[in-house]
């Protein structure tokens, strides 16, 4: 005979930045709560490497804060870490000279505030060539560009609405304001787990959630522990998956059953795509980039290759250190994944090789993630696709207060995308399981 299953106020899947920020607030509030992390570590899709030959973290996974957002400032100040400012230039090579990008993007923006909306929803690609042909072709890439990479999605798919909302709504000083986590995203989120009620939080990692039954006021969840069977019960659950694991059909490898489906929710996971993003991560011997090209690149934060495989990369400036981040998003991303990191590993050395010639070495050491193929992910973070304006609200809707969902892909104010979204949206969802939020 089977044990009978656990039973808790609350079950939380996923030990992420949304489910951590979701178990601190139920936890506050007196209820018992079970974490299951498929993963042997938490933190999720923020990924935190130590290279014992760099003074900063290996980021495999998110890497920055961009703007400032109350919800990852108030994380750092509980947990008494600082946020280093990203400084530094622009450039981007150009037949093999490297320019400054100085203000490129402070005209698309400009563009794009002074042209009509579609009355209809269009791709970004076809708004690119319609409301926005009268840019230059190297303003038309750099846009392109920017969606594929900052966004990891395919412009052929990418709301052409949601995309110019979230841009024409930067300011210069917001959209250049980036920083990151002094010591990195892992052991912020590490602090926020070891900060979580022992006598009220129980947290099992290695632990793959296979199946979700509910009804109102109850939720039984069927997983596997380490390879032992594990089941539990809760009056309630937040479902922080990502979005790549919530569209799986219910038969793939991998994939999550809720019984009954979740109906109501395909229309939302309809109007979203999991963003595609391969990172290589790669340390040199010397910092070669701050003498090449008569030292134009010293102060580099960001270079952008457009024709590489690998068009971006960026530097660890503020501090000064070998280490290189060679990034591809969108198609290119979707090209790159699948192959092995060495094959992956050349695909950024030569890419970097075209920016900066033949005085470019090979890497010391490298660390690579494909989040495509990554088993628990399926995917980077998320974007909106054509007419799927209102998905990421309809997605955190809860269903008969007893289904909650957070997680960057169901941030709808503003932070989607990004680990202050996940945080600030599994806050709402567990006040939302309180009663304290609609």
């Amino acid at each position: 005979m089977k044990p009978a299953p656990d039973e808790f106020d609350a079950i939380v899947i996923g030990a992420g930045a949304a489910g951590l920020a979701a178990a601190d607030v139920l936890a506050r509030a007196g209820k018992s709560v079970l974490i299951l992390e498929a993963r042997d570590r938490v933190g999720g899709r923020c990924w935190s490497l130590r290279d014992p030959e760099l003074p900063v973290p290996v980021e495999l996974g998110a890497e920055f804060i961009h703007g400032r957002p109350r919800a990852t400032f108030a994380l750092l100040a509980r947990a008494g870490m600082a946020a280093i400012d990203r400084t530094g230039d622009g450039w981007y090579s150009d037949r093999g000279k490297l320019r400054p990008m100085g203000e490129i993007f402070a005209g698309i923006r400009k563009a794009m505030r002074g042209a009509r909306l579609p009355a209809r929803d269009i791709s970004f690609e076809t708004y690119l060539g319609t409301a926005l042909g009268h840019l230059t072709a190297l303003e038309r890439n750099f846009a392109r560009r920017r969606v594929e990479g900052y966004e990891g999605a395919d412009p052929a798919r990418a709301s052409a609405r949601t995309m110019v909302e979230e841009w024409s709504g930067e300011d210069e000083a917001t959209a250049a304001s980036h920083y990151r986590p002094l010591g990195g995203y892992g052991p912020l989120l590490e602090w926020l787990a070891g900060t979580l009620d022992p006598d009220r939080v129980r947290m099992e990692l290695q632990t793959a959630v296979t199946a979700v039954r509910w009804r109102r006021g109850s939720v039984e969840v069927d997983a596997e522990c380490a390879g032992r069977p594990l089941q539990a019960r809760a009056r309630r659950a937040i479902v922080t998956l990502p979005l790549g694991i919530l569209q799986l059909p219910g038969n793939a490898p991998g994939a999550v059953r809720f019984t009954p489906a979740l109906a109501s929710k395909r229309k939302a996971l309809r109007g979203l795509a999991p963003s595609r993003v391969v990172k290589v991560v790669m340390r040199f011997r010397s910092a070669f980039w701050e003498t090449l090209k008569g030292g134009h690149a010293s102060d580099a934060a960001f270079i952008r290759a457009p024709g590489a495989p690998f068009p971006s990369f960026w530097t660890a400036l503020p501090v000064r250190t070998p280490l290189i981040v060679a990034w591809a998003g969108g198609p290119r991303a979707a090209r790159l994944s699948g192959n092995n990191a060495p094959a992956m590993i050349r695909r950024a050395e030569d890419s970097l090789k075209s920016v900066f010639g033949r005085g470019t070495p090979r890497a010391e050491a490298a660390y690579v993630h494909d989040w495509q193929q990554d088993p628990y992910a399926r995917g980077a973070y998320s974007y909106v696709t054509v007419g799927g304006a209102g998905s990421r609200k309809a997605l955190a809707a809860p269903l008969q207060n007893t289904l909650y969902f957070a997680g960057e892909a169901a941030d709808f104010e503003g932070e989607n995308g990004t680990v202050a979204g996940a945080l600030q949206s599994g806050t709402r969802a567990a006040l939302r399981a309180l009663g304290r939020s609609r």
